[in-house]
């Protein structure tokens, strides 16, 4: 369990006030307040998730259904006992409330990516049969209104009703009975529920009435006329009968809101979870906070982290910039340190640095989003010990270093596994070197009770124990050597100096002041911070072999992906190739056949040999075109190219020209028509003859049907599928609008009919048909279509 007391030196209330900033109501407000770490895994995991969820839908441009409310607890206390009443303006408070309820449930209801808010308990439901009566008898202002009931609105309009025939009895009264004379004013009003008229007191006992009323100067006294006291009874019994009715209807919504109060009870105790997770996600929302990571090994790994104070301060003007903080420490390695020592100049950030690891461990406890990068990750937790800060007091005789002894005595005895320790200025307030020998004793002692250990101290001579220790490590905050300022930036394996004297310069101590404790620093002092600036200077160096080997290899990634990028062209070209290749062979093979059945057709009515001569041609052309042609000289391989040669590209199996060749690599520049690409030397040959090419690209030249020799134009597809007519009605009509002709005869039988019922729906919608017909008698009748194509 996190005592309070860490929580308050750590200003995690200051941030939990920044969140309630998005509450609804005061009782979400007192719920975000009492926000805390959490013990169990479970527990921390599901309130990140439910709060990933809300984020997920404000991603999706939807948020939660929650507007402003009351706390409504106190009503429903007042309501346990049987009979009790709630006034109008109580039950006021219940109608945003209802409202809500119906509102949530019903976004919730039919949405399956919230489970984890889904698990909230007990599960919104509307309550209509209480919340349609208040709104239709509550008034915004507190007031019954007259839909609440029949009987209600009935008497008020009664009540108006005679309210006007009185006034106008009293207007016929003063005009009839001459007391107009009498009078003091000319209005009429009511005093204590009696409509009365301004009577002069001298002129009261001309006017026959009972006075109800004298004003403040004593001059005038309201009367109330004979004439209308009955009027003013009968409107005093509806006056009665009307609250009467209001009570009743008070009492009956109460009685409604008792039945269901435990409901209604347990259902508020949800809105508030809700509202206070919606805090949470709008509050990670506003500064891009990252979802929590935790682990069961002891493993704190800060990445790009920043304290949320310091977010809320940058945002609102204070701050230019927050230097990002970067840690690790403990985990599942055996070499893994657990302890850190922080040291660095006075205002370098080294108590910001502590602070920002221990309130981002509270926050990740919690279930909040961190300020931090992805990969951090955050130990879970059963205690966090803190010492910063300077507790001297005069009442309890405690000087600087007693108050810290005290309080690191109290953190020793109840450190232990699983137990992180924050200590800042350790070993401070006391002569330094007995001072840091404490120090040493101390963060021994945490290490050996397996705590995981934070500490920020001036003290060089803790430096040398931490170095040499095991499961330690130093740490320091970076000083711009240049210009005497602090960097702000956690360097760690590499301690920090103090850097006392060039700051104390900065301020404008005096020089000699200066060069006085410089003498009394000594060689050893001087040698020591030669050797760390030495150490500066070498991981400075180190950082920038490290930046110029990133950039080498973003170049190679770079390079990898254009040449992936190229070969994936190459494969491209390949693959239209053979696609080209199948197709013109496919066309080959379409008009072939056309040739072919044609050839039959007039053998069967001709029975002529030349025909099956011509066949016999026919099938000799068609093997020659679709066999594989010889290239016509070698292609030989090269050893060596230069820019400018003109070379074959065994890939491609067409010629390029040489731009450039890499020796180191053996790749060759090439470029092939509109394209360049690197080649392997061993890809490419000596260039063909221009004879040889010309022979070869005669002979590879697609075979085309020419229909203009054709005895006949028509084409016959009796006997074949849908799917291998239509193949070849396609390329049979693109040949002929290619030669000029104007008219066709399609061939295609009677049958079932499907076969003329696809041809002519294909013709309906190509391009080049302008229409077709259904043949005529010669011309083969229904088994027959003649198209005519566009000009």
């Amino acid at each position: 369990m996190i005592a309070t007391e860490t929580l308050a030196r750590l200003e995690f209330d200051k941030l939990l006030v920044e969140i309630s900033r998005h509450a609804h109501s005061s009782s979400s407000v007192e719920r975000v307040h009492n926000i805390h770490p959490l013990g169990e895994l479970k527990k921390i995991r599901i309130t990140s998730g439910q709060v990933d969820e809300i984020r997920a839908l404000d991603r999706s441009g939807i948020s939660l259904a929650l507007g402003s409310f009351e706390d409504i607890r106190p009503s429903l206390e007042l309501l346990r006992p049987i009979g009790a009443i709630l006034a109008p303006l109580e039950l006021l408070l219940f109608i945003p409330v209802l409202r809500l309820f119906a509102d949530v449930a019903r976004q919730f209801a039919h949405r399956d990516d919230i489970p984890l808010l889904k698990l909230i308990e007990p599960q919104l439901r509307a309550l209509p049969d209480i919340l349609e009566p208040l709104v239709a008898s509550i008034d915004s202002d507190g007031s019954i209104m007259d839909s609440a009931s029949p009987l209600l609105k009935e008497t008020r309009r009664a009540k108006r009703g005679l309210a006007g025939r009185i006034r106008k009895k009293i207007e016929e009264i003063i005009r009839d009975s001459g007391i107009e004379k009498f009078l003091q004013d000319d209005f009429i009003t009511q005093r204590s529920g009696r409509w009365v008229i301004p009577v002069r007191m001298d002129s009261k006992g001309m006017v026959k009435g009972v006075v109800h009323d004298v004003s403040a100067s004593g001059e005038t006294a309201f009367m109330e006329p004979l004439e209308i006291i009955p009027f003013v009874n009968e409107l005093e019994n509806l006056n009665a009968e009307e609250k009467a009715e209001e009570i009743r209807i008070l009492r009956q919504l109460s009685s409604w809101i008792r039945e269901d109060a435990e409901q209604i009870a347990a259902g508020f105790e949800t809105l508030l979870e809700i509202d206070r997770l919606n805090c949470m996600a709008r509050f990670a929302i506003e500064y891009d906070l990252q979802p929590t990571t935790l682990n069961e090994v002891g493993e704190l790994r800060l990445v790009a982290a920043r304290h949320p104070l310091l977010l809320m301060m940058q945002k609102r003007g204070l701050l230019t910039k927050v230097e990002p903080l970067g840690l690790a420490l403990g985990g599942s390695e055996p070499d893994a340190a657990s302890v850190m020592v922080i040291t660095g100049p006075n205002a370098g950030g080294k108590t910001i640095a502590l602070k920002t690891a221990g309130m981002l461990v509270l926050m990740a406890l919690s279930g909040l989003a961190v300020p931090a990068g992805p990969g951090s990750t955050f130990p879970l937790l059963d205690s966090l010990l803190v010492d910063i800060g300077d507790e001297q007091s005069i009442e309890q005789s405690h000087s600087t270093f007693s108050a810290h002894a005290a309080r690191i005595t109290d953190v020793l005895g109840r450190s232990g596994a699983r137990t992180m320790v924050l200590l800042d200025e350790l070993g401070a307030g006391t002569e330094p070197l007995q001072g840091a020998a404490i120090a040493c004793g101390v963060l021994h002692e945490l290490q050996q009770q397996g705590s995981m250990v934070i500490a920020t101290t001036h003290l060089s001579d803790i430096i040398g124990f931490v170095h040499r220790t095991p499961g330690m490590i130093n740490a320091g905050m970076e000083f711009d050597d240049a210009r005497f300022t602090p960097l702000y930036r956690l360097i760690v394996g590499e301690p920090g100096q103090s850097h006392a004297v060039e700051i104390a310069r900065r301020f404008g101590m005096p020089e000699r002041v200066i060069s006085f404790a410089r003498q009394m620093l000594g060689n050893a002092g001087s040698e020591f911070a030669g050797l760390l600036t030495e150490l500066r200077q070498r991981r400075s160096e180190y950082e920038k072999l490290c930046a110029g080997l990133e950039d080498r290899e973003r170049l190679l990634d770079q390079r990898s992906a254009e040449l992936d990028r190229r070969a994936d062209q190459v494969l491209q070209i390949r693959k239209e190739a053979a696609e080209k290749g199948w197709n013109d062979a496919k066309e080959l093979i379409s008009a072939t056949r056309r040739r072919t059945n044609a050839l039959l057709e007039q053998l069967k009515r001709e029975k002529r040999s030349e025909i099956v001569d011509e066949l016999r041609r026919t099938e000799t052309k068609l093997t020659e075109q679709l066999k594989p042609q010889a290239v016509s000289q070698e292609l030989l391989p090269l050893k060596t190219v230069t820019p400018g040669d003109t070379v074959h590209i065994r890939s491609l199996g067409c010629d390029g020209v040489v731009l450039s060749f890499e020796v180191r690599s053996g790749k060759t520049r090439v470029r092939a028509g509109r394209m360049e690409l690197d080649v392997p030397l061993a890809e490419l040959a000596k260039a063909r003859a221009k004879g040889d090419a010309g022979k070869s690209k005669r002979v590879a030249a697609p075979w085309k049907v020419d229909v203009v020799g054709s005895e006949e134009c028509e084409l016959k597809l009796i006997g074949m599928r849908v799917d291998e007519a239509l193949a070849e009605l396609e390329p049979f009509i693109n040949h002929a609008h290619a030669a000029g002709l104007r008219e066709l005869r399609i061939i295609h039988g009677l049958g079932s009919g499907r076969l003329r019922d696809a041809v002519r729906e294909e013709l309906e919608r190509h391009p080049l048909v302008e229409g077709h017909r259904q043949g005529e008698a010669h011309e083969g009748r229904d088994g027959a279509t003649v198209v005519t194509l566009r000009v």
